[in-house]
Protein backbone atom coordinates (compact mmCIF):
# COMPACT_ATOMS: atom_id res chain seq x y z
CA UNK A 1 0.00 0.00 0.00
CA UNK A 2 0.99 3.51 -1.03
CA UNK A 3 1.51 5.28 2.36
CA UNK A 4 2.66 8.81 0.28
CA UNK A 5 -0.76 9.61 -0.90
CA UNK A 6 -1.70 12.37 0.21
CA UNK A 7 -5.38 13.42 0.47
CA UNK A 8 -5.49 16.99 0.76
CA UNK A 9 -6.10 17.77 -2.62
CA UNK A 10 -8.40 15.08 -3.34
CA UNK A 11 -11.19 15.83 -0.59
CA UNK A 12 -13.69 17.62 -0.84
CA UNK A 13 -15.07 18.72 2.53
CA UNK A 14 -18.22 19.79 3.23
CA UNK A 15 -21.94 19.62 1.48
CA UNK A 16 -21.54 23.35 0.05
CA UNK A 17 -18.21 22.50 -1.29
CA UNK A 18 -19.68 18.75 -2.72
CA UNK A 19 -22.34 21.48 -4.47
CA UNK A 20 -20.30 23.52 -5.77
CA UNK A 21 -17.91 21.04 -7.20
CA UNK A 22 -20.78 19.14 -8.61
CA UNK A 23 -23.07 22.17 -9.60
CA UNK A 24 -25.83 21.30 -6.64
CA UNK A 25 -27.07 23.01 -4.02
CA UNK A 26 -26.65 22.27 -0.25
CA UNK A 27 -30.13 20.91 0.03
CA UNK A 28 -29.55 18.68 -3.11
CA UNK A 29 -26.50 17.09 -2.20
CA UNK A 30 -27.75 16.40 1.12
CA UNK A 31 -30.29 14.13 -0.72
CA UNK A 32 -28.51 12.38 -3.49
CA UNK A 33 -26.71 11.37 -0.66
CA UNK A 34 -29.64 10.00 1.78
CA UNK A 35 -30.57 8.35 -1.25
CA UNK A 36 -27.38 6.82 -1.82
CA UNK A 37 -26.96 8.61 -4.98
CA UNK A 38 -23.48 9.86 -4.93
CA UNK A 39 -20.36 8.39 -3.76
CA UNK A 40 -20.25 10.69 -0.30
CA UNK A 41 -19.35 9.49 3.17
CA UNK A 42 -19.25 11.02 6.19
CA UNK A 43 -16.42 11.95 8.83
CA UNK A 44 -18.55 12.34 11.89
CA UNK A 45 -21.08 14.73 10.85
CA UNK A 46 -19.68 16.25 8.15
CA UNK A 47 -20.33 15.23 4.25
CA UNK A 48 -17.28 14.16 2.28
CA UNK A 49 -16.04 13.10 -0.98
CA UNK A 50 -13.16 11.92 -3.30
CA UNK A 51 -12.67 14.08 -6.06
CA UNK A 52 -11.19 11.20 -8.12
CA UNK A 53 -14.22 8.92 -6.94
CA UNK A 54 -16.19 11.37 -8.32
CA UNK A 55 -15.34 11.70 -11.75
CA UNK A 56 -14.82 8.06 -12.18
CA UNK A 57 -18.73 7.60 -10.89
CA UNK A 58 -19.72 10.74 -13.07
CA UNK A 59 -17.66 9.07 -15.67
CA UNK A 60 -19.03 5.37 -16.16
CA UNK A 61 -22.71 6.59 -15.31
CA UNK A 62 -22.04 9.16 -18.65
CA UNK A 63 -21.00 5.72 -20.21
CA UNK A 64 -24.13 3.92 -18.97
CA UNK A 65 -26.29 6.06 -19.88
CA UNK A 66 -24.93 6.98 -23.52
CA UNK A 67 -24.92 2.90 -24.08
CA UNK A 68 -28.62 2.60 -22.78
CA UNK A 69 -29.52 5.30 -25.01
CA UNK A 70 -27.51 3.81 -28.14
CA UNK A 71 -30.41 0.74 -27.81
CA UNK A 72 -33.51 3.10 -27.84
CA UNK A 73 -35.20 3.08 -31.08
CA UNK A 74 -34.93 6.63 -32.83
CA UNK A 75 -38.40 9.00 -32.84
Amino acid sequence: MDTDYELNGDVIWGAEAIGRFLGMTRRQVYHACDQEHLPIFRVGSTLACRKSTMMTFITKREENNASYRRGLPRI
